[in-house]
């Protein structure tokens, strides 16, 4: 790495939103350190480096502990700049149609790797008096998931985490962004089995609008921005008044299987 330019870690960073950021750091002159667990990595890096940032890539499963460990190892003695933790996946259907091992594995990745990497990435950061640490969550964090139940409640957990960690670490030169992407253009819908409801099929964000806004929060140390499209914005606004009754009917009407726009089966 080039010690003249600052360094980015982002997680998740082969495709979609981590992707998009990776690219929004690396034409805003940084070195980068990316992180997935599949094949599309290594093609992420080579289009990367096209930009002119050296890019370390570094493949791990970060549900498993031995993969946190793996990343975290490759970040040893280097001074990260700013820390993106991105990675994340969803699970749609009613919890009791999904498989327990496929909830888990949501936990395992939004909440329990999360917290294996903010350790050390803080520690480090707090140690130096400077850095970025960023959060991925989600506008899911603002309300109850019908259809979504494990999912959104780990982007709750993301969204409250990072608050605290802000408090703490407030007036220290270490900054805590959370930034909340509403449904945006990406591979996650298919990996989460929603094709059949309306969230599934309906139009989304475009990944590199989420992104260039969530750059901008991050590296102006903000704590909370939704990112995305003026529809994303509204909803983050009507969540914070609406009950928790009237949220959790409205995404029902979005997540429940039947729901796809086009689809005239009741739902």
């Amino acid at each position: 790495m080039n010690e003249d330019k600052p360094l980015a870690l982002v997680t998740g960073a082969s495709s979609g939103i981590g992707y998009a950021l990776a690219r929004q750091f690396a034409e805003h002159g940084y070195d980068l350190v990316i992180n997935a667990e599949d094949g599309r990595l290594e093609h992420a890096a080579a289009r990367l480096r096209q930009i002119g940032a050296k890019v370390r890539a570094v493949t791990a499963d970060l549900r498993d502990a031995a993969g946190v460990d793996r990343l975290v190892a490759a970040t040893t003695g280097l001074d990260i700049d700013v820390a993106v933790l991105n990675a994340g996946v969803g699970q749609g259907g009613a919890f009791t149609d999904t498989d327990l091992a496929d909830d888990l594995g949501v936990i395992d990745l939004n909440v329990t790797s999360t917290v294996r990497l903010a350790k050390p990435l803080l520690r480090e950061m707090a140690r130096r008096g400077t850095g970025r640490l960023a959060f991925t969550s989600s506008i899911a964090a603002t309300a109850p998931g019908p259809f979504q139940p494990v999912y959104n409640a780990s982007k709750s957990f993301v969204q409250s985490f990072a608050e605290a960690l802000r408090e703490e670490k407030k007036d220290t030169g270490v900054s805590v962004t959370a930034f909340l992407p509403g449904p945006t253009d990406t591979d996650f819908f298919r990996r989460a089995d929603l094709g059949d409801t309306k969230l599934g099929t309906m139009d989304k964000d475009d990944p590199d609008d989420v992104a260039r806004q969530a750059y901008e929060a991050i590296t102006h140390g903000r704590g909370t921005a939704v990112t995305g499209s003026l529809k994303t914005k509204a909803q983050g606004l009507a969540n914070k008044v609406l009950p928790d009754s009237a949220k959790a009917a409205m995404h029902r009407s979005m997540t429940e299987p039947g729901t796809a726009e086009g689809d005239d089966r009741p739902s």
